[in-house]
């Protein structure tokens, strides 16, 4: 028996497809609220484009998500895991904002152990991106500071995926004023990387270019305004990754979506979503706040008649 209730921007409930064949335009650009493994249960094989989410991080967010104990973490993500990797097409990528939390004193060790679970599964961990966020507040205990990161984990099922780094390009900088005025003999050809790492690198190619590619710190402000969610992340995150990801029309999946926040990047960025949360309230939240985007009239909120569904 899955319960799930799926709601459009008008306000109404739609009973979502209980069989995954009948494709994933049936799930786009709606709200589903219930369990994330129920529902995604429903989403067909390889039919998501891109993953970028935050789950609730172990003991936190308690009143709404349980609170996962951090020694159950990988137990309790992995079966979600297994069925992001089937939903997830090929050339598809998955994001997941994570950060490891102190207990008694010391960092737990529930992503690194989540991270090689995964690895198992048949996960690629193509690479690391570290959200710097410009304005956390200051804080201090007896032997850490105050976190100003968060991990962004990404994860592939193939070495070949869709990736459009044009789509980030920032300004070259200031450096290039100096650094590119007299170029040496060897600025001017492929130099390789002294460590052996296979990189290398032809100073000259940027010689009157005014963007240049990122590297893989994010230098993002964290989401101050009042969202109704605890942990609500900025939209430039998501955006960010979606401009990197995918192209307009492509599909994007939040398996914890909150407040909305990845549907509103995709709604800036011409992309479908499908957004899913446990949280009646958010799910709710998340469909006025899109609402309110769109320019649309906003309903009054949708009376409790959940849908139910047999799978």
């Amino acid at each position: 028996m899955v319960n799930v209730q799926s709601r459009l921007l008008d306000g109404s409930s739609v009973k979502p497809p209980v069989k995954p064949d009948l494709g994933i335009s049936a799930f786009l650009n709606k709200f589903h609220c219930g369990d994330c493994l129920d529902v995604l249960l429903l989403l067909p094989d390889q039919s998501v484009d891109l993953i970028v989410t935050s789950p609730p991080y172990a003991d936190q967010r308690k009143n709404t998500y349980g609170g996962i104990h951090p020694d159950q973490y990988v137990e309790w993500f992995l079966p979600i895991a297994a069925e992001l990797k089937r939903v997830l097409k090929p050339t598809g990528s998955f994001v997941l904002n994570i950060k490891e939390r102190v207990v008694n004193g010391e960092r737990h060790t529930y992503v690194l152990e989540l991270i090689l679970e995964m690895r198992k599964q048949g996960w690629l961990w193509t690479e690391e991106y570290c959200w710097h966020k410009r304005n956390s507040y200051p804080g201090k205990w007896s032997n850490r500071f105050r976190d100003g990161w968060e991990r962004c984990l990404h994860f592939n099922v193939s070495k070949k995926f869709a990736m459009y780094q044009d789509e980030v390009k920032v300004p070259t900088g200031d450096w290039a004023k100096s650094r590119l005025r007299k170029l040496s003999e060897t600025d001017m050809l492929r130099d390789n990387s002294k460590v052996g790492s296979g990189f290398g690198k032809n100073i000259s190619n940027w010689v009157g270019r005014d963007m240049a590619y990122p590297d893989n710190v994010l230098h993002m402000a964290t989401e101050c305004a009042n969202k109704g969610h605890s942990a609500a992340y900025p939209v430039e995150l998501p955006s960010w990754f979606i401009k990197l990801f995918t192209q307009s029309g492509d599909v994007v999946l939040d398996p914890f979506m909150g407040s909305g926040t990845t549907a509103v990047a995709c709604e800036k960025l011409a992309r479908s979503f499908v957004g899913i949360d446990v949280s009646d309230e958010y799910c709710e939240l998340a469909r006025h706040r899109l609402g309110s985007l769109r320019q649309l009239e906003i309903l009054s909120p949708l009376q409790t008649n959940v849908a139910t569904n047999q799978s």
